[in-house]
């Protein structure tokens, strides 16, 4: 791996260098005298937000710093807003991918030693100590605890307000317990079934797999889908050609079979029959309930030009060659419906302009004879739909696949929904979705049908680089999600949940709509045993769903011992099948009491050996955090954590422990390009305090993207958000170097511009409130920092210009950053410390109340002043611009008369009621006082409309003082003496444009 060297430290190197020092010294203190370890406070509100925890297979990258400081921004603001707020963290072991590194590592394989190396090199700069620990990772345990440990030290470099103490990993023996006590509530409930299913498969692993499993496996979705087998008899034999589809009802159709002549097929025993199919068909038909024996090969040439007998139809039809078909798809044989099926179409086409292929076979006068024959009358299309699709699309030849199946998506869409069979099929008018499933069953009558799965996309591998396949497993234990009681149970704790962003809550209904049998176990990997049947391990998105329940008392089961004693008894009921009756008696009871208040503390106190006031403690903890208020993630859980999250608590917990709320965030992409290793461009987590700072990281994260957008994380705009921070730095250490005052000034005597300063401060208190209590983090930040950053470099810049005393700036100024350094403690919490600190304040600022705003301070007319002497200062510019005038003054014409103002506001509100410019002046010339100016009323509406007055306006005294006093600024940003004239009273106006003043847009006369 080359070193890694970010753009931002070469342009702000040594503001990194002091910023991480600062982050590493509060990070320090924090963590050292442990304010965010939460204790229940009965009487405080309590918030519970989690993040799921992490698998600890490798090095964290900035897609989990995105997540965590998600949580972490709403774990510090709720902190603040005087909740008692837990933030746990816990590790994840469960299943084959750490089992799976350790393999890799034992055989020495060289991808994973590097990638495994330059992992751990993050951490340990020692080459030797590398090698060393690497060493150790043929234990998939040690593999465990070095990526936890440095977990820990990665997150706590990020400033994340986490409670530690109570940490845990899937595989800790009472955690085990904890899993057998949720596994034997659903067993009980009727919720958990054996027998058999077709699942995802790892034949050389030996077991069923999930998505923690499966290399990608968050990444990618994976169908499986259903294909028909239909048996063609090879004429004069008793031997079949087994094609596989997906649209049986078209039987009636076929014209040919096709076959891949460059395939060496094989001939098998399938249940008894001789069938023709690829080998690798024949390997995925062993597992799924055929008994499959492969007898001998057959080249596929050697099938070209012989005959076949359709079923149903009882018609021959010939065998002949496509280079589409794939004999790793299927069966690697296909019937031809050239009428309705694109490929099969095209193919066609291709191998009767094809001589040199008709004349090695010996085949031209059949293929020449061959006409698609239509089946399905399709309304907007003519008799081969397949033909059309095909032309419109401009498809060339069976090579160009991308633009084949995108006409065969759209022809098997349109037949399905809308096409009815034709007279020459056996269900003439029916539609064609009610003939498939009457096809199937006459297929069946005749014993021509079958059944196989696939995999869709087609190459699917484990963690250990193993093929996955469907294989329909015997005797394997599902959770039947499709319960209709547990999933009315799901949907009632859905509806009474709040999703955010809300549009996620369709997906969360669709999955929990197709929910139905899922594998729960498997053979191989880390994780808890299933008790009663310790052949099979707990997977990993099955021992994951309620485990913020743990949370809550971990700490306190660690540290009296109880661990210690409750793994002995999951030792106890694992290792007898689960009939030690004492062992599995106690972990119910324990857990029952503790999470469910069922039972009494005294029984079970004395089975564990303790004073009950400790068991009841355990009670009263979990019962004052629970339920989750907020569980954040990412919205590619949805359709497998998170909704296992839902129906898992709704099983097992009453409804007044149900989660409360779902929070999501997109991905992190980095330089518009996915984050992968193969691409070299992931960037981990241990880069951040190294190469970037983590409040620059945090700050960016939670400003470059909203909840619902993928975030890229590029690197020019972490420079330029670097350079903002870098102003905000320089800004506060001058507020702080000019000192606190002493005596405030007089507030009634306070300029334009330090009460507009102030009604800034109090509006983004109170405008990033409110977006942080709607999950709006992005929003947040925005108003908080940059926007309340930029007011305060205008206040500054301004005040400096003309002449505001400088009491009253240092006043407001401090005034301002007191307030300022509070509201972005959530998101840059080890520099607001910082400035916390110095300027003279010893309590931490992580555990410092929100600030709050006064309404009366906010003034919506000194923005809007502010905003229209912005605008004449860039009226101003262009006028210099476009004459080339150096002028000896500028002057500037302010207030047209009152009744000028009343119109515009009048115009403004019918303009917003949705009338038009002659509606809006029919209605004010009609009012008595206005008639006798009708023409000026016309004129004022149609400046407002076409933009020339500003959309917002003030009273004509409030734009006269702040012209008056800003007079200097103008004239600093014009680089010209300007002189503010009142237009109902200039003193000088040489131009005569005085007249030309309008509300909120002030004539102007340049003196050259």
């Amino acid at each position: 791996m080359r070193e890694f060297r970010s753009k931002v430290e070469e342009l702000y190197g040594d503001f990194l260098r002091e910023v991480r020092e600062i982050e590493r010294k509060w990070q320090e203190e924090w963590y050292n005298k442990g304010i965010f370890n939460a204790e229940p406070r009965p009487g405080k509100p309590k918030y519970f937000i989690t993040v799921p925890y992490p698998y600890v297979s490798g090095s964290p990258h900035i897609g989990h710093g995105r997540t965590f400081t998600i949580g972490d921004v709403v774990a510090r603001y709720k902190r603040a807003r005087g909740f008692n707020v837990l933030y746990p963290i816990a590790w994840h072991i469960t299943g084959t991918p750490i089992q799976s590194v350790a393999d890799r590592i034992m055989k020495s394989d060289q991808d994973d030693i590097k990638l495994y190396s330059w992992y751990v090199s993050l951490y340990v700069d020692d080459p030797g100590k590398v090698k060393e620990t690497l060493s150790t990772f043929t234990n998939p345990w040690n593999i465990a605890k070095f990526f936890a440990s440095v977990y820990v030290r990665d997150f706590k470099s990020l400033g994340f307000s986490m409670d530690f103490r109570r940490q845990f990993t899937t595989g800790d023996p009472d955690y085990n317990a904890f899993i057998i006590w949720q596994y034997y509530r659903l067993r009980n409930a009727g919720y958990i079934t054996q027998g058999s299913h077709v699942v995802l498969y790892s034949p050389d692993e030996g077991q069923a797999v999930g998505e923690h499993d499966i290399k990608g496996g968050d990444e990618i979705a994976i169908d499986i889908l259903e294909f028909n087998l239909v048996k063609f008899r090879l004429e004069g034999s008793n031997e079949y050609l087994v094609a596989a589809t997906l649209r049986p009802e078209t039987i009636y159709g076929i014209t040919n079979v096709w076959i891949n002549p460059s395939v060496d097929y094989v001939r098998a025993e399938v249940n008894g029959e001789r069938w023709i199919i690829s080998r690798p068909a024949a390997w995925k038909l062993s597992y799924q309930g055929y008994d499959v024996k492969v007898l001998d090969t057959v080249r596929g040439e050697e099938l070209i030009g012989k005959y076949v007998v359709a079923p149903l139809i009882n018609r021959s039809v010939p065998v002949l060659p496509a280079s589409f078909v794939d004999e790793n798809t299927g069966t690697g044989i296909v019937y031809s419906v050239p009428a309705h099926a694109p490929y099969d179409y095209i193919a066609l086409l291709d191998l009767k302009k094809d001589e040199s292929t008709l004349s090695k076979y010996g085949i031209k006068d059949i293929v020449e004879r061959i006409e698609p024959i239509s089946i399905i009358k399709l309304p907007n299309y003519g008799k081969y739909p397949a033909k059309d699709v095909v032309e419109k699309l401009g498809v060339k030849n069976q090579n160009d696949r991308e633009r084949l199946d995108e006409a065969t998506r759209i022809v098997y869409r349109e037949e399905f929904y809308n096409g009815v069979m034709r007279e020459n099929t056996l269900f003439p008018e029916l539609s064609v979705n009610k003939a498939r499933e009457r096809t199937i069953e006459s297929l069946q009558v005749q014993g021509a049908w079958g059944r196989m799965y696939e995999l869709e996309p087609r190459n699917v591998f484990t963690r250990s680089g193993n093929p996955v396949i469907a294989a329909v497993i015997k005797d394997q234990w599902f959770l039947n999600y499709g319960n209709p009681e547990w999933k009315s149970k799901a949907f009632k704790c859905l509806n009474s949940m709040k999703i955010i962003p809300e549009k996620y809550r369709k997906n969360f209904e669709d999955v929990f709509n197709w929910l139905s049998m899922r594998p729960c176990a498997r053979k191989r990997g880390l994780g808890t045993r299933l008790p009663w049947d310790p052949d099979w391990i707990i997977e990993s998105l099955s021992d994951s769903t309620i485990y913020m329940a743990y949370y809550t008392i971990a700490h306190k089961i660690k540290s009296s011992g109880l661990d210690e004693r409750l793994g002995e008894y999951a030792r106890r009921v694992i290792s007898s099948r689960g009939s030690d009756e004492e062992a599995l008696s106690a972990i119910m009871m324990f857990f029952n009491y503790v999470f469910l208040g069922e039972g009494d503390s005294e029984t079970v106190a004395k089975v564990f050996g303790v004073n009950k006031e400790f068991i009841e403690d355990l009670r009263r903890e979990f019962d004052y955090w629970y339920p989750v208020d907020e569980r954040h993630s990412g919205p590619d859980l949805i359709g497998s954590h998170l909704s296992f999250f839902i129906f898992h608590h709704a099983a097992i917990f009453p409804e007044r422990y149900w989660p409360r709320s779902i929070t999501l965030n997109e991905y992190v992409i980095r330089e518009g390009m996915k984050m992968s290793r193969s691409l070299g461009n992931v960037l981990p987590l241990p880069y951040i305090p190294t190469h970037y700072s983590a409040d620059l990281a945090r700050l960016y994260i939670a400003s470059a993207a909203d909840l619902d957008t993928t975030l890229d994380w590029r690197e020019d705009d972490v420079v330029s958000t670097a350079s903002r921070l870098v102003k905000f730095w320089d800004v506060v250490n001058r507020i702080i170097k000019a000192g606190k005052p002493s005596i405030a000034p007089n507030l009634n005597s306070l300029s334009l511009m330090t009460r507009w300063i102030i009604s800034k401060i109090n509006r983004a208190i109170r405008d990033a409130t409110m977006d942080l209590e709607n999950e709006n983090i992005r929003g947040y930040v925005l108003k908080a920092f940059f926007d309340v950053l930029a007011s305060i470099e205008k206040y500054l810049e301004i005040s400096s210009v003309i002449g505001i005393s400088e009491d009253e700036v240092r006043w407001v100024s401090w005034y301002v950053l007191e307030r300022w350094i509070k509201l972005l403690q959530p998101v840059i919490p080890h520099m607001a410390e910082e400035v916390w600190h110095r300027m003279g304040n010893t309590t931490f600022i992580s555990l410092e109340p929100w600030p709050t705003y006064d309404e009366g301070l906010i003034s919506d007319d000194l923005d809007v002043a502010i905003n229209i002497v912005e605008r004449t200062i860039e009226d101003v510019q262009e006028i210099l611009r476009v004459t080339k005038i150096s002028p000896k003054a500028v002057h500037i014409y302010v207030g047209p008369p009152n009744e000028y103002y009343d119109i515009t506001n009048e115009a403004s509100k019918l303009v917003d009621e949705g009338k038009t410019m002659g509606e809006v002046i029919r209605t004010l010339v009609n009012k008595p006082e206005y008639r006798r100016i009708a023409d000026k009323v016309a004129n004022l509406v149609s400046r407002y409309i076409d933009g020339t007055i500003p959309r917002k306006i003030v009273s004509r005294d409030t734009e006269l003082t702040a012209f008056r006093e800003l007079a200097k600024y103008i004239g600093h940003r014009v680089s010209a003496t300007v002189i503010i004239q009142d237009a109902l009273n200039p003193t000088y106006d040489p131009g005569n444009r005085a007249r030309n003043a309008l509300p909120g847009r002030p004539a102007i006369y340049v003196e050259g």
